[in-house]
Order: structure tokens, then sequence, then C-alpha cells
């Protein structure tokens, strides 16, 4: 009589609860040496004593030591992830004045809407500027950053799932980039230079597109029949919204104005959702509560566990 098979032999299984961690990262997007893209200008650009700083859009100092030197980033996977059934790797890139603690993981909730979305879903956050009034994208404004951060996610998200065999598995899953606010930086040079644009399955923007719209155009030019964006917004970015449906027109690159039922490969949706009273509270209020949640429930397939069939239907197909 065969002998039932081991736990090892049927490979590996799916989490009994959910694992997360604060780790740093070798390609963090900070701390950042180099110059403003499309400047003579060194990104650190104010010294007092032994202390580096960078003087912001807004003319604000902000220091090296305590605003562009985490380098963690947070690593999710919820209770039930199958490393076995196809996945996504959300990069989740947060607004300004943001901390990984504070503000993606308690007040924005990301983690507990990724494990609500039904999808089986790996996230991966870096840490940009450190609870900071500004947008700058660091290390992802180097070409090919966006490959070399990824490629360390999928080892990262590897180690927190406690199995070598898993490795190819996090190596090929698709990327989805949520961008809120301030992100839209850190996501228009990652599309653009990152080095990885066929890796990106689609772009989810929450009130994030305040410039560089050229560069959103480029990407979706080239990912047009297999990628998808939502671009969600209020009155903060109503304009960059309307240039960017401007430079889609003109590619003849079709474009809808509401929410689609489906984020289906070759889905680029545009969403008004109301005044700039909104933007603060936008990654769990927008069109709808919760819409990262929601938007990742849109993407067709990626559910984490095989669907059952009804034992009743079962045996009705038996019986014919």
């Amino acid at each position: 009589m065969r002998k039932p098979a081991s736990r090892a032999a049927a490979g590996p299984q799916p989490l009994k609860e959910a694992k997360t961690q604060l780790v740093a990262f070798n390609a963090s997007p900070f701390p950042y040496r180099g110059f403003v893209p499309g400047t003579n200008k060194p990104f650190l650009d104010v010294r007092e004593g032994k202390r580096r700083g960078h003087t912001t859009l807004r003319g604000d100092i902000c220091w090296e030591d305590t605003t562009y030197s985490d380098r963690r980033s947070l690593l999710y996977l919820p209770a039930g992830y199958n490393p076995q059934l196809p996945s996504l790797m959300v990069l989740f890139l947060h607004g300004q004045g943001a901390t990984l603690e504070r503000d993606v993981m308690v007040r924005q909730g990301v983690p507990r809407q990724i494990a609500e979305s039904g999808k089986n879903v790996a996230l991966v956050a870096p840490q940009l500027a450190f609870d900071a009034p500004d947008s700058s994208a660091g290390n992802f404004w180097r070409a090919g950053h966006l490959a070399t951060y990824i490629d360390e996610a999928a080892e990262r998200l590897m180690r927190l799932y406690g199995d070598k065999r898993v490795g190819p598995h996090f190596n090929a899953a698709p990327v989805v980039i949520v961008s809120y606010s301030g992100g839209y930086l850190s996501t228009a040079y990652a599309l653009q230079r990152g080095g990885a644009p066929y890796r990106i399955k689609g772009v989810v923007l929450l009130d994030s597109l305040y410039g560089d719209e050229d560069k959103f155009a480029g990407w979706i030019a080239t990912r047009r029949r297999l990628g998808f964006l939502l671009s969600a917004y209020t009155d903060s970015t109503r304009n960059e919204n309307a240039t960017l449906e401007g430079l889609l027109a003109r590619r003849r690159i079709p474009y809808a104005s509401t929410l689609p039922k489906t984020l289906a490969p070759g889905t680029m949706a545009f969403v008004a959702c109301g005044g700039i009273d909104l933007h603060g509270d936008f990654v769990t209020h927008a069109w709808t509560a919760d819409p990262v949640k929601q938007a990742l429930a849109m993407i067709p397939g990626y559910e984490p566990m095989a669907q059952a069939k009804p034992a009743s239907t079962a045996r009705a197909r038996k019986r014919a």
C-alpha cells in the first residue's frame, strides 16, 4: 500500500498565518548621493558641519541623517498566501510625510487591504523620504534600479516565507505598482528607466499624478495591450490627469473615464472622485472605501486557493 505523500513532497503550502517584516534593503531608495535628474545640482546640496541636507521644491531643508537614511522596506504575506499558485507582487509607494509603521501599516491599513482583497498578493513597500514634505525618488532615479529592487524583494520575500523552493515563484511574480500622492515621482522614473517595464502588470494611481505625464504615457504605449492603468483622482490632480488623457488620445490609445468592471490587460481608466478635501485619506476612501483592496479584487485571476465546486454540483455531473 502506497504511503501518503509527505508535506515536504507536496511542496510549499499556503501560509496558516500572515507574516510581516520590516527589513533593511541593499537596494533601498535612500541614502542617495547622486544628482537631481535634469540638473547639475547634487541631491544633497546643503552642509552644516558634518550634516548633509536636501533643499526641497518648497524650500525646506531635510537632513540626510533623519530623512534620507532609512533603508527599510515593509514586507507582508497574508494568511492563505499560496506559493504554488500565480501571485502578484504589489509595490506600494507612499506619499509625503509618511512612515511605514504609522501610515502604511496602521493609518492606511495597506496590509489589511491586501489580506481582504481575496487575491494571492505579496506586499513590498519601501520607505521613501521619512516623515517629510518631499517626493524625491532617490535611487529610483537611477537607470535599472527598479529591476534591482524587485530582485532583492523577491529574495527577501522568499526568506520571509521560509522556504528556498519558493524563490522562482517570487522571481516570476508580475508587479503592480500602487502609488499614493507624492509616490508619483518614484513611479514615473521606475516606469521610464527602472529596467523592468515588462515585469509591471499594472499601475494604480491614488491621487498620484503631479507631473511627468510623458513618462506614464510612454509606459502605457509599450504595455497598451498587456498592462493596465487605473488613475483615481481628486481636484488636486485633475489637470495632470487631463494632460495624460490627452497624451493617450494623441497616441490613439483608448481609455475610459469611469470605473471599469475589471482591470483586465489593456484597460486604461481615469476616475474622478471629488474635491481636494478627500486627498489626505485617499488610500482608505477614494471612489469607495479601501480602494487598494477593491482595485486588487478587480484584477482577474490570482485567487490564493483553488475554488472547490459545491458537492451538489459534483454529484449532478457524476449522475449526468
